[in-house]
């Protein structure tokens, strides 16, 4: 095992930064619930509501308009369902659209069944199939409610990101509802809640560098909300029970007050994601990545290489020092190939690699990916690796 280690996998979690820990660390030092009334409840509550700006303006959203949760997949659960309340008057959603290439917790539809969910495919590039999309809803029977369509706004296995306006506009055409998952795309691409054509966005707070087990959903307005996937008390103004968790929604506050900030350091990024695959097309020109034609996230690559397992590189990486995944975190132990590949039409039953860095990677840490990419190239093909 190398003496040093080079973390490139922030699309599954990002290292925690040092003004989130030290926001949850003075946030511990409550002893206080945020419900409670007296000096120091109200002094909790302040924590909450300061984290609250904080994520909203990551969004350009307003603070009133976010529930925390536990995380995204419990806020996409929340959302996907057909049970929803506009003012006091119950609304109905009849079937919920997803991409064929979205993460599991969208995928799966939420609390929608089965024959209520239909998913939508996408091209080569791993681009939503508008024209599809389109007459689906065309052909959706609002006398079974309003038609609800969930999309990532950034895909967490290859980087490529949706063309959200476009979607929203046929969406609203459509008298639907859009949900976006913004849980990689936060923090390394401007979003605008108030642009319109998004109704709510889903986040996370571990995948921008805040604590794991937080996140939250973003609302347009208040006008039209979920049927509460949690119930119990009042908390979160009654869309989400639960006496909140204080330190982890503080960390995740601080965290998206500084992934705003970083939004200026996207080049920086981007320049090291272009390294790296340079790296790797000039030592297997037969590498493949994937998504390379369309709009992606700058900190994001996902190759496979002819002849080389995803899950054996990856071990290959890991003893070498180097962290990187096989796709998504939450699938990457399972056997068998990308759901995302699949539905862009690429048959790869190795497998392939991710590569995913932040602001805080450094130059030496992508040498250190080039150094153990060189050496399982050389094993691949036979030869001793050069000194």
């Amino acid at each position: 095992m190398a003496a040093t280690r080079a973390y490139l996998d922030y699309n599954a979690s990002a290292p925690l930064l040092p003004l989130a820990r030290a926001a949850m660390l003075a946030a511990l030092d409550s002893a206080a619930n945020a419900s409670s009334v007296h000096s120091e409840g109200r002094a909790a509550r302040r924590i909450i509501e300061d984290a609250r700006r904080n994520v909203a303006a990551l969004v350009n959203g307003q603070a009133e308009h976010v529930v925390f949760t536990s995380g995204a997949t419990e806020a996409a659960t929340t959302l996907l369902t057909p049970e929803w309340q506009m003012g006091r008057a119950r609304l109905r959603m009849g079937k919920v659209y997803v991409s064929a290439a979205d993460h599991p917790c969208l995928l799966n539809g939420g609390r929608f069944g089965a024959e209520r969910t239909a998913h939508v495919g996408v091209n080569a590039d791993g681009i939503l199939d508008l024209e599809a999309l389109a007459a689906m809803l065309a052909a959706h029977d609002k006398a079974e409610g309003l038609p609800l369509v969930a999309i990532h706004a950034a895909n967490n296995e290859t980087g490529v990101v949706q063309p959200l306006e476009e979607i929203g506009r046929i969406v609203k055409e459509a008298g639907g509802v859009l949900v976006a998952d913004a849980v990689q795309a936060a923090g390394r691409i401007p979003l605008d809640i108030s642009a319109g054509y998004i109704d709510f966005l889903i986040l996370s707070s571990h995948k921008i560098g805040g604590p794991q087990g937080a996140g939250a959903f973003v609302a347009c307005s208040d006008l039209m909300m979920p049927k509460p996937l949690v119930v119990g008390g009042g908390q979160e103004k009654g869309f989400r029970a639960g006496t909140e968790n204080l330190a982890a929604i503080a960390g995740f506050g601080a965290a998206a007050a500084q992934a705003l900030e970083a939004l200026a350091g996207v080049n920086e990024i981007c320049d090291l994601r272009d390294e790296i695959e340079a790296s790797v097309l000039s030592r297997a020109p037969d590498a493949e990545i994937f998504g390379r034609q369309a709009a992606r996230l700058a900190n994001t690559t996902f190759f496979a290489i002819p002849g080389i397992k995803s899950e054996t590189a990856q071990i290959a990486f890991d003893l070498a020092g180097v962290a990187l995944s096989a796709g998504s975190a939450c699938s990457s132990g399972k056997v068998g190939p990308s759901h995302v590949l699949k539905a862009m039409g690429h048959e790869n039953p190795e497998g392939a690699l991710r590569v995913s860095v932040g602001l805080a990677t450094t130059r030496a840490e992508v040498q250190q990916f080039t150094a153990a990419l060189s050496s399982l190239l050389a094993r691949r093909a036979g030869k001793p690796q050069a000194a």
